[in-house]
């Protein structure tokens, strides 16, 4: 008891000092046409808004969006003691000023100082040379060609398999983790395709993972995390040792199928040949582009697992929530696919005589404009990624006329933002897919500024078609077969991630629809 009361007070006086210091030798302060900016109307003295981003994610949300609310597309001033003077941005022009100047907005040793022991020199902590290298290498992974064998080959196989899975849950009338069954699908997918690794969604790694994300989450919103992560992080060390090796693992599997690899061998035109010419075309190309650097390959390698695998199945499992409150949004899917049936009868079976499946690969973003639609509101109201945030290299001033000293910081909020009346109308806070329609029932596609899930810039989402191609069939496919029930009570919420990963799972009741088309 007096080793905590020690540790307490140790906590105290550097906190103080802390305090002081940006009291007293405070950087020049942020101003628009030479006055200070507006601040929530709950800051405190001194200790500014440091208490509201020490409280869970989910009513830490809800302030960003009551400010959003309170100053609509004015830049307010946050304050936190341990952090540099910085602004929240919720105005397009401002956020797309930030996405055309990568050289003055980066990721800042504020992100990388917490970040840096799970994410390493991987692509989301890299700026410069490093970061253009793994991006070009993220590009060469993400071709055309790759992307057909995913949707054609890759994602039939499975989702076939989960689709088995649902199945045997209807005939017992057992409850199914919606969320891990979408995570067993992107694992498989990223696994197979990326490193030509067998994954799954209940693996040690993920597990790991899972749990660091959460405890690196915890640091961006505990100014003293330095001090309590020594005393309780135990088993955050444990996970990183794990991932880390994880991640060596998939270098040294890479290098021993390159090895193996037979370029006299007469390439294949059946499925598994596609499936497996593509296989660790990712991890391939890092080794091709960062040489015998294996620690670098090994953090970008797992810089993109957790990108294309986590974000796509979180996506998924919170648009099978928002669709269980909406069987009106559900009937409208099944309508489309219905549609699409009678349109293209002919095509449709032809591709699923091959399909042993029964999952159709024409399901795609432009054929299912409106279960296109049902994607992007859910990602609209549970943005993968809920907070950005970008450091200053230099001075600069927004659009809005907000000048920004050197070093200062620059966040923003897209799950306040798509919830903007400014931007969403009057009804933002509701499930509308509608609103993504045009007259003409095409898909209206928006800037990177008005909707930010997908970043934008240069460092726009690499695997932002990948996503699209995979949720679409996926959505399809299930709503098509079966109906979901819920069994859990009350809302779903977020649990502590860098990412959006549902606490709890999604459990629900499963049943196979009887009047499936043929």
């Amino acid at each position: 008891m007096a080793l905590l009361e020690g540790y307490r007070l140790v906590g105290a006086v550097l906190f103080i000092t802390l305090v002081c210091y940006r009291v007293f030798l405070r950087i020049p302060s942020i101003q628009r046409n030479g006055a200070p900016l507006k601040k929530p109307s709950d800051t405190l003295p001194i200790v500014g808004n440091g208490l509201r981003f020490l409280q869970a994610r989910q009513k830490l949300f809800t302030w960003f969006v009551k400010c959003e609310r309170q100053f609509g597309y004015e830049t307010f001033q946050i304050t936190v003691p341990t952090l540099y003077p910085g602004v929240v941005i919720n105005d397009p022009k401002n956020l797309e000023y930030v996405f055309k100047n990568e050289g003055i907005f980066a990721k800042g040793e504020f992100v990388k100082r917490r970040s840096w022991d799970l994410f390493g020199y991987g692509i989301i902590n890299a700026d410069g040379e490093l970061w253009r290298v793994q991006r070009k290498a993220g590009l060469n992974f993400l071709n055309n060609a790759n992307l057909r064998v995913l949707t054609d080959v890759a994602l039939p196989r499975y989702l076939g398999q989960s689709l088995e899975l649902l199945k045997k849950h209807s005939c017992n009338g057992s409850v199914i983790d919606l969320q891990s069954v979408f995570h067993e699908i992107t694992s498989q997918l990223m696994g197979k395709m990326a490193y030509d690794m067998e994954m799954h969604a209940d693996d040690a790694f993920t597990t790991a993972f899972d749990f660091a994300s959460g405890a690196t989450t915890e640091r961006f919103q505990n100014p003293l995390w330095f001090i309590t992560e020594p005393l309780t992080g135990a088993r955050f060390r444990k996970s990183l040792t794990i991932i880390r090796n994880f991640g060596k693992e998939l270098v040294e599997n890479a290098i021993q199928n390159q090895k193996c690899i037979d370029k006299s061998s007469p390439k294949s035109t059946a499925d598994d040949g596609q499936l497996d010419k593509v296989s660790g075309s990712l991890v391939q190309s890092l080794l091709n582009s960062l040489g015998s650097e294996r620690g670098l390959v090994a953090d970008a390698a797992l810089n993109y697992l957790s990108a294309g695998r986590d974000t796509v199945a979180q996506s998924l499992t919170w648009t099978l929530y928002l669709l269980m409150q909406e069987p009106l949004v559900v009937e409208k899917i099944r309508t489309e696919v219905q549609e699409l049936f009678k349109h293209d009868e002919a095509m449709i079976q032809d591709n699923n005589r091959s399909n042993e499946t029964g999952t159709s690969t024409i399901y795609t973003p432009v054929s299912l404009p409106y279960t296109m639609a049902v994607f992007y509101e859910s990602l609209r109201l549970y943005p993968p990624i809920p907070f950005e945030i970008k450091e200053c290299e230099k001075a600069t001033t927004l659009p809005d006329g907000t000048f920004l000293p050197e070093r200062s910081v620059v966040l923003w909020c897209p799950w306040a933002m798509n919830r903007s009346i400014i931007s969403w109308g009057d009804d933002a806070d509701a499930f509308r897919p509608d609103r993504w329609l045009g007259e003409d029932g095409k898909f209206i596609v928006k800037s990177a500024s008005e909707f930010p899930v997908f970043n934008g810039g240069a460092r726009t989402c690499l695997g932002k078609r990948m996503a699209e191609l995979i949720a679409v069939q996926v959505i399809a496919t299930i709503v098509q077969q079966f109906d979901f029930m819920p069994a859990y009570n009350g809302k779903r919420v977020s649990k502590s991630s860098l990412t959006l990963p549902m606490q709890d799972g999604l459990p629900c009741i499963v049943k196979i629809r009887d009047n499936i088309p043929k």
